[in-house]
């Protein structure tokens, strides 16, 4: 039987190759300099310009592009396809294309005023696809914001020992932004012993577990739970509440979204070091813990035998099932919809929104590009390998043949806390520590998240600026960008969507639509580097851009006709008007973005190539 410990390996190789010499290479290629004036110091404001310490922006950086789908992509695609083809994606394709998408987006916003990608992709790409693209990024923000606190939500009913040290952390944090900024107390010290507390907010949640409302099933909680609001009923009079063990909307879920969304709201509209820097720091902790702590165990359990269960990979997950996989999920074809699936484990257009939403507010100098943005990916990277390595050893807890997130929760869990034996930890600490974790980065996603669409819609409404408004005053325009008022906004879009049940059908457009951003941020990229020197060579960026073209159009090709024309229109996979309608907006929604891709890199090229053209004729550009 195969063991685990070769899929960390991998991994570990071929990442430590990709840092120690392609983003020397890069860092070079860009002319990162650390006498350049970044915009955290031009435009210092206290509120989104700030400069930071490199490993309080790493940390922050890592939490907010590190939520739940490098968990659930892998986990999926693994059962799907095998974890063979999930792991070559991770270990090459990271490397190669994720880590050089965030670190050139990176680059680029920071030598831009930290402008978003929106704005620059109407510099260098043109005008005409600005505003589609940034309401298509804003739409697609809502809809992860939706479901980031929907799966925060399952994960705190399945885990309320998880509910409680969250709580825990978050205090923790808001103490610890007072402790770092407002006091200016030594960083070493605040961090060693914040970071304790954090580990024992672990142990305090495991003592007293919380609950909203009681479980739909006898036994589902873990004995001592207190259920806070039991005294209004068992909550299945709440919004989308179904009263069922097998819904994901259980009367406990629906009751923690609101409260996620009210949070992300609150967090997005505070200024970045009150909690967004703090807790982002402090979370990099549990991922350093979670990710180093599970490959370390599987290392010593490997080589020492520590762990309850041997370490091989469970006789549920094959190598490679077949291009079309497995026969629950059938047809579902490796290329393109593998590379869509583990998305945010290789490569993800989200991490654009982040790196030129808030990192590149935050750059103290401009050297930590290096770490954060090209080191930050393959931290993800290794999140990615963790949850695959996860399914390897749960095998197909639950309903992971299905994927989802039904599968990724018990696999990333149960898994984690078998392989965490191999270091002494029981499985009783183990498990709840491994779904704090995953809370812990879709938390940070999630405010993030909203945060990044309130700029978003600064940039849409205009005019462009870097004055913050609180949206309480002004009109329609101020109301609909504000500070206050813009996280309201899309907190209501997000929980209209999630107790309707639509985000589910939407998940798989989101996918594709997340690769699609990918790929236009690796043009504007590879558009900018054109337009600044000749010399430059297009090819770390062009070839990852053509590649994320291809397998985004293929793959929301699939989602458009096959899947819904297909199978759910003409095929009567869907019946009732309201799916129908659903089947042809995802349509619609779908082909719309291949048009927008097609264009803007019909436009892009034709930028590179005329920027090329030109300066190849321009005087003082020959060699005679």
């Amino acid at each position: 039987m195969t063991q685990v410990i070769w899929i960390v390996v991998a991994v570990l190789v071929t990442f430590t190759v990709g840092y120690v010499g392609y983003s020397r290479y890069l860092t070079r290629f860009v002319e990162l300099d650390d006498d350049r004036e970044t915009p955290a110091h031009k435009y210092e404001d206290g509120q989104e310009y700030v400069p930071s310490k490199k490993p309080v922006l790493l940390g922050h950086h890592i939490s907010s592009i590190a939520g739940g789908a490098p968990i659930v992509g892998p986990v999926t695609a693994g059962a799907i396809w095998g974890w063979v083809p999930a792991l070559g994606w991770i270990a090459i394709g990271n490397p190669l294309m994720g880590a050089v998408h965030d670190f050139v987006t990176l680059t680029n916003s920071m030598r831009h005023e930290g402008r978003s990608i929106g704005y620059i992709i109407g510099e260098y790409v043109g005008e005409r696809g600005k505003n589609m693209l940034l309401w298509f990024a804003f739409l697609t923000l809502v809809l992860v914001v939706s479901v980031f606190a929907l799966v925060v939500a399952i994960v705190l009913n399945a885990y309320p020992q998880t509910a409680t040290a969250s709580l825990v952390y978050i205090a923790l944090a808001l103490v610890f932004g007072v402790y770092l900024y407002q006091m200016d107390l030594p960083f070493i010290a605040g961090t060693v012993a914040f970071v304790a507390a954090v580990f024992a907010a672990v142990w305090v949640g495991i003592e007293f577990p919380i609950a909203l409302f009681p479980p739909v099933e006898a036994g589902a909680y873990p004995d001592g739970t207190i259920v806070l609001l039991e005294a209004l009923g068992d909550g299945t009079w709440l919004p989308g509440a179904v009263d069922s063990a097998s819904a994901t909307l259980k009367p406990n879920v629906a009751a923690w979204v609101p409260v996620i969304l009210l949070y992300a709201a609150v967090a997005s509209a505070l200024p970045v070091w009150v909690l967004l820097q703090p807790r982002d720091y402090l979370s990099s902790f549990l991922l350093y813990a979670g990710v180093g702590g599970t490959i370390l165990a599987i290392i010593v359990g490997t080589l020492l035998g520590t762990a309850t269960e041997p370490l091989v990979i469970d006789e549920s997950i094959g190598a490679f099932t077949g291009f079309l996989g497995t026969d629950a999920v059938s047809p579902y074809p490796l290329f393109p919809l593998l590379f869509v699936t583990i998305a945010c484990g290789t490569i993800s257009g989200f991490h654009s929104l982040v790196s030129s939403g808030t990192t590149s507010k935050q750059i103290n100098k401009e050297s930590d590009v290096r770490l954060i943005g090209y080191g930050g990916m393959l931290a993800e990277g290794l999140l990615a390998a963790t949850a695959l390595s996860t399914l390897a050893i749960a095998g197909f807890a639950s309903d992971a043949a299905a994927g989802g997130i039904g599968g990724a929760l018990p696999n990333f869990a149960l898994g984690g806390g078998t392989i965490l034996t191999s270091l002494g930890l029981p499985a009783g600490f183990g498990e709840p520590f491994m779904a704090l974790v995953l809370v812990s980065f879709l938390l940070t996603s999630t405010d993030t998240g909203v945060r990044l669409g309130r700029y978003m819609m600064e940039e849409i409404i205009g005019p462009a600026s870097r004055e913050t408004e609180t949206g309480l005053s002004g009109g329609i325009g101020s109301f609909a960008r504000g500070r206050y008022t813009n996280p309201i906004i899309q907190c209501t879009f997000g929980y209209v969507l999630v107790i309707s049940g639509e985000w589910a059908t939407l998940w798989a457009l989101f996918g594709g639509a997340n690769q699609l951003l990918a790929a236009l941020a690796l043009l504007t990229g590879t558009v900018w580097l054109a337009n600044w020197d000749e010399t430059k060579q297009l090819l770390s960026t062009g070839v990852p851009t053509a590649v994320m073209v291809v397998i985004s159009v293929s793959g929301l090709a699939w989602i458009a006709f096959y899947e819904n024309l297909y199978v759910n229109l003409l095929g009567g996979g869907v019946t009732g008007l309201g799916a129908q309608l659903s089947a042809i907006v995802q349509m619609v929604i779908a082909i719309v973005l291949i048009g927008l891709a097609l264009a803007l890199v019909q436009i892009g090229y034709g930028n590179i190539m005329a920027e090329r053209r030109d300066e190849r004729t321009a005087p003082g550009t020959t060699d005679d």
